[in-house]
């Protein structure tokens, strides 16, 4: 399969998956509200918004939410810059998927924060549910949306022991932040590349400094220059 063949897959697949997913959570479930899933308690679909980074963290304001939303566009273009560059020199399809799963799921928050806000109604209360295309206008304007997440999986939530120390007899929930396909797919990207790729880091500056003090290869360019 060519390159550019698997690129377009892999971003319209993860797109597709993501954003079927985000607009049944708005329009089916209530705000904080959710189910478990396959019966499971450390599992759940809870649907929650979030007005900037992955894994519901946030970066404040108006004008915050304007600076992340121009940086992830800057992003994808960037990266489409590189992935085009990998497929000239025909890179690893393998790296290929990776790059590819990392701009599909920045396209895919992009998505939520550019259009979100003209076309649903407000669903930022606990047991408010949206509405599609309302009459009076959505809740916030262009590259003012607020992100879907629905995936939790709180495996661990107990009280920890009083002798540990500092936070002994204190809360402790793992896995706490929410997050969404379009965020699964940045995060196995990044961690592919960090666990199989690594070789992608080296310092070609160096590789080449190296090369270049090899006697054998002195020796041979002297002789072409000779």
């Amino acid at each position: 399969m060519k390159r550019k063949t698997i690129i377009a897959l892999v971003i319209i697949s993860v797109l597709v998956i993501d954003q079927l997913l985000k607009f049944y959570i708005k329009l089916n479930i209530p705000y904080r509200d959710g189910f478990n899933i396959l019966g499971l308690d450390w599992a759940r679909i809870l649907f929650i918004e979030n007005k900037g980074m992955a894994f519901g963290l946030e970066f404040g304001g108006v004008i915050g939410k304007y600076a992340l939303s121009v940086f992830r566009i800057c992003m994808v273009g960037f990266l489409f810059y590189i992935i085009n560059g990998m497929v000239k020199a025909k890179e690893r399809k393998g790296v290929i998927i990776c790059f590819s799963l990392i701009i599909a799921g920045a396209i895919g928050n992009i998505i939520d924060s550019m259009f979100y806000g003209m076309i649903f109604s407000e669903s930022h209360h606990t047991g408010q549910m949206a509405e599609l295309f309302p009459e009076g206008g959505g809740y916030a304007g262009f590259l003012q949306g607020r992100v879907v997440d629905m995936f939790y999986f709180p495996m661990i939530d107990t009280i920890l022991p009083d002798w540990v120390p500092i936070w002994g007899g204190k809360p402790f929930l793992f896995f706490r932040p929410v997050f969404n396909v379009a965020d699964s797919a940045i995060s196995v990207g990044v961690a592919m590349i960090l666990l199989f790729y690594t070789d992608l880091f080296k310092d070609k500056k160096k590789e080449s400094t190296e090369e270049n003090e090899d006697p054998s290869v002195l020796s041979d360019t002297i002789l072409e220059e000779g």
